[in-house]
């Protein structure tokens, strides 16, 4: 009963064009590799492992089911342990690999580290399209250029907190996004690279290859109008 309260309350808070992507308790409506993705403590939890089965040999998702994204904004409740993690949008599923999903697209960075938390990258794509604190434009040529900035790396960076609840948000309008972390801006980003620059496409959960981490999404929010 209490499950079912929280949940009513919950649907209740949202607002008119928004709607929650994670129920609370299973992995409804999302797609990946069970060994390596659950829901513990009421979030949504990715887990690698040095060997044995949740060892992966690649980067790997789990990928929102239940339709695409095109102009939107997402806001989510994330904390990592470890690694480097990420939300894509407006990606594209390629052939999976022996550790699971495979996609391509922008992706909201996020990390345990202090360097790339905020910035925009194009995960088996361009690279890096801005880094934090960086407003770009990106050219028909597909580079970045930086154009201004939105706020200073290093005092973004003092306000994100180490293993502990974190609240990112992602608004695409267009050719432009923008990502914020804890109410700080950390990117804006035009992209007018019409053969590369998606319009729409999937949403999906990153654990990164590498050494063993944990990461953890909850309260995932999508505004469509």
């Amino acid at each position: 009963m209490k499950s079912l309260a929280f949940l009513l309350l919950a649907a209740a808070s949202l607002h008119a064009g928004e709607k929650s992507l994670f129920n609370g308790k299973d992995l409804t409506g999302w797609e990946g590799n069970p060994k390596l993705w659950s829901v513990q403590d009421g979030a949504i939890t990715g887990k690698t492992a040095n060997e044995g089965d949740a060892k992966i040999s690649h980067n790997t998702f789990l990928v929102w089911k239940d339709g695409t994204v095109g102009d939107f904004e997402l806001t989510f409740q994330y904390r990592i342990e470890k690694g480097n993690s990420g939300v894509q949008y407006r990606s594209k599923a390629l052939d999976p690999g022996p550790s699971g999903p495979v996609i391509s697209g922008y992706q909201a960075d996020f990390e345990a580290g202090k360097t790339y938390s905020g910035i925009l990258y194009e995960e088996k794509g361009r690279g890096i399209l801005a880094k934090r604190g960086e407003k770009t434009t990106i050219g028909e040529n597909g580079k970045p250029t930086v154009t201004g900035q939105v706020g200073d790396s290093n005092e973004i960076q003092a306000t994100i907190k180490d293993e502990q609840w974190n609240e990112y948000k992602i608004v695409a309008k267009g050719n432009h996004v923008q990502h914020f972390i804890n109410g700080k801006q950390t990117v804006d980003v035009t992209d007018n690279d019409p053969k590369n620059a998606p319009k729409e496409g999937l949403l999906a959960l990153q654990i990164h290859a590498g050494p063993a981490m944990v990461v953890q999404f909850k309260e995932l929010v999508l505004k469509t109008e």
